[in-house]
């Protein structure tokens, strides 16, 4: 049995594809929450399927029963969906990827979701992540944008991923679609762990942003914007009712502030601390002159 499941076969305008999964590779939900904050923008369409029989081990990712039409009991299974869509002011469509981690057959998984790609046209892949780490959740997300890709590098600003250890399905296929030969870039954006059970509406607004950047697209996220400011503030409140997690917090502002001006500063042209001098030497010297 073929594991891709198809609707009907899209006739899309120079596709770029996006892809995220629950699981691992989901800290906070933020990249699943992303991708179908996409879908919803820009009213994707369902158009393929995998079959989950061969991904799936049911007992770790079990289906689930639902009541439809308030009568009828029905099974939902682990779905890998495929959904197609225009992107309003560019002239291009975009395929959406979205599901869960399988446990079972990842090369052949990654491959089925290549092979879709490959069937469209599509020219470019990128994926979705996000990850624990020791960030405050009081400053601007931080998302780490890699490809091997020259030009994509040095027009949207990426770089090489030295990352070294282990992976999850997302890594594994983009490790897939490098081998099939197809440009791709990866987004990951970092979620405190110290709310690692809380859903991030904060991270996943920051994929959002980056994934239309690169799609060339402009999005209005309001409703993430706002459930961002209220994450921000349930969370500072929570926070503050503990006084040693504040005093952490506080130490992962003062960190995170520290590496953002040491980047900053990194960034200045290399006479610009000269002129800075230059200008307070000048500031000085007028003050004196009365």
């Amino acid at each position: 049995m073929e594991p891709v499941r198809w609707e009907r076969h899209p006739q899309l305008r120079r596709p770029l594809l996006v892809v995220a999964f629950e699981g691992w590779n989901d800290a906070g939900d933020a990249a699943s929450l992303a991708l179908s904050y996409l879908a919803q923008a820009w009213d994707a369409t369902p158009f393929a399927e995998l079959d989950p029989e061969e991904f799936f081990d049911f007992t770790e990712t079990r289906p689930q029963v639902k009541i439809v039409d308030g009568a009828t009991r029905a099974v939902e299974w682990p779905l890998t969906e495929f959904l197609h869509a225009q992107v309003p002011g560019t002239g291009r469509d975009v395929v959406l990827v979205r599901g869960v981690e399988p446990q079972l057959k990842w090369r052949t998984f990654c491959n089925s979701i290549v092979e879709v790609a490959a069937s469209l046209g599509v020219e470019m892949a990128a994926t979705l992540g996000a990850l624990l780490a020791d960030v405050p959740h009081t400053r601007p997300v931080k998302v780490t944008g890699t490809t091997d890709d020259a030009e994509l590098a040095g027009r949207l600003g990426l770089s090489s991923s030295t990352y070294e250890g282990p992976t999850g399905i997302v890594g594994v296929l983009h490790d897939a679609f490098d081998k099939a030969g197809m440009r791709t870039a990866s987004f990951w954006a970092a979620v405190p762990h110290y709310v690692h059970q809380v859903p991030s509406p904060k991270a996943a607004l920051a994929l959002v942003e980056r994934s239309a950047s690169l799609v060339g697209a402009r999005v209005n996220p309001l409703e993430l914007r706002v459930a961002a400011e209220e994450y921000e503030r349930q969370v500072s409140e929570r926070v503050a009712d503990d006084e040693d997690a504040a005093a952490y917090v506080a130490q992962l502002e003062e960190a995170d502030d520290d590496e953002r001006r040491d980047e900053a500063n990194a960034a200045l042209p290399v006479d610009a601390g000269r002129l800075a001098d230059e200008v307070e030497r000048f500031l000085r010297g007028h003050d004196d002159a009365g």
